[in-house]
C-alpha cells in the first residue's frame, strides 16, 4: 500500500512549490506586478525564502502565491496542497475541526483555510451554459437548515416541514455533466427563471417536479415534470433523481460533517459540493486530477480573513 499523501509535492515544501509553479505557470513564471511571462530569475541564497523570483522587467520580487488565495498565508505550500486534496477527495466535505486536528494550528487558521479552498472551487465566470440540443437538465429547489424543533426558542418560527426559517437553494444538474447550485433570497418564478435563462442553453430539455414556481422558471424550453403529489417519481426519461441525488449528498455533508452552515457563507459550500459533483469519478476525474483542477481555481482570487469573518458578523447582526 502507498498513501496518496506520501507524494513528494504533498510532503516536501520545495517539491510543493515546484508543483504549484508548473501548474499555475505552464509557460514560465508570470510576474504579478507587470504581467511579463518568462522574464524572471529564481532568487538563491541561504536566507532567501523558498519560491522567490525576481522579475528582470520591473525588478520586483514575487512568488507563485501572489494574486491567489494563498497570498499572505504562512501555511506551507505542501499543507495547502494536502488541504485541497483532502477537500477534493472527501465526498461529503471535511470539517474545520478535522483540518485543525490533521494540520495543527488554530481553529481560526483551519476555518479560513477551508474557505479559501472553497473560493478556489467557485466559478467566477460561466463560460458555457449547461445543456444544449439533445441534452437534459434537471432543476429543483431545496431548503438548507435544521428542524424547527431543534432550534433555539428565539430562532424558532412555527413547527412543520418545508422552508420556514431555512435557506433556499436552487440547483441545475445536467445529466452526465455539471451542476450549478445557488442560494436564492426568495423562491419565485422571476428569480429562478433568471438563473435558468443565464445558465441553460436554448434547445435543452428541462425536467422538474410539479412545483408551479420551478416549472414556471423553465418557460421557453422544452420541458416536462413528474407529479410527486400523485406519487409519480419516474415516467420514462422524465425524473428529477439526478438533482435530488445531489441534494442528498449536500444535506448529508451539511448535517453530518459541517453540522451548521452560515447563510452568509452558503454559496461557498454550494461551490464546494458543486465542484466535486461536476468533477466526479463517473466522468473519469479521480482525486489527483480533481485536486489539480481545484488548484487552477486559485488564480486571480483574493480572500482576506476580515472580509470572510465580517460576512458572518453581518449575518448575525441581521438575525
Amino acid at each position: 500500500m502507498k498513501s496518496a499523501l506520501n507524494a513528494s509535492h504533498l510532503s516536501n515544501e520545495e517539491a510543493a512549490i515546484s508543483y504549484a509553479e508548473a501548474r499555475l505557470w505552464p509557460d514560465g513564471p508570470v510576474c504579478p506586478h507587470c504581467g511579463v511571462i518568462g522574464e524572471a530569475s529564481r532568487s538563491k541564497g541561504k536566507t532567501t525564502r523558498p519560491g522567490l523570483w525576481n522579475c528582470r522587467a520591473c525588478r520586483k520580487p514575487f512568488t507563485v502565491r501572489m494574486r491567489t488565495v494563498f497570498e499572505s498565508s504562512h501555511v506551507p505550500m505542501h499543507i495547502w496542497l494536502q488541504a485541497i486534496y483532502l477537500m477534493c477527495s472527501s465526498k461529503k466535505g471535511i470539517s474545520t475541526r478535522q483540518l485543525q486536528r490533521t494540520f495543527g494550528g488554530s481553529m481560526k487558521t483551519a476555518w479560513f483555510l477551508g474557505h479559501r479552498v472553497r473560493e478556489a472551487m467557485t466559478i467566477l465566470k460561466i463560460a458555457d451554459p449547461l445543456g444544449g440540443e439533445g441534452k437534459t437538465v434537471e432543476i429543483d429547489e431545496t431548503y438548507i437548515g435544521g428542524l424547527e424543533k431543534n432550534k433555539h426558542a428565539h430562532k424558532r418560527q412555527h413547527a412543520g416541514r418545508g422552508g420556514t426559517g431555512k435557506a433556499p437553494v436552487f440547483a441545475l444538474v445536467e445529466r452526465d455533466g455539471s451542476v450549478r447550485a445557488f442560494h436564492v433570497p426568495n423562491v419565485n418564478g422571476a428569480n429562478l427563471a433568471a438563473i435558468v435563462n443565464e445558465h441553460v442553453a436554448k434547445g435543452t430539455t428541462i425536467y422538474s417536479d410539479d412545483n408551479h414556481t420551478t416549472r414556471y422558471s423553465a418557460h421557453g424550453y422544452s420541458r416536462d415534470a413528474v407529479r410527486h403529489q400523485d406519487g409519480e417519481y419516474v415516467r420514462g426519461l422524465v425524473h428529477t433523481n439526478t438533482v435530488e441525488g445531489f441534494f442528498s449528498i449536500l444535506k448529508r455533508g451539511v448535517t453530518g460533517v459541517y453540522h451548521s452552515v452560515s447563510e452568509a457563507h452558503l454559496n461557498r459550500y454550494l461551490a464546494e459540493f458543486g465542484f466535486r459533483h461536476s468533477n466526479r469519478s463517473a466522468l473519469g476525474i479521480e482525486d489527483a486530477l480533481r485536486t489539480d483542477l481545484a488548484l487552477q481555481g486559485v488564480k486571480g482570487k483574493r480572500l482576506t480573513y476580515e472580509t470572510t469573518r465580517s460576512a458572518g458578523r453581518a449575518e448575525k447582526a441581521a438575525d
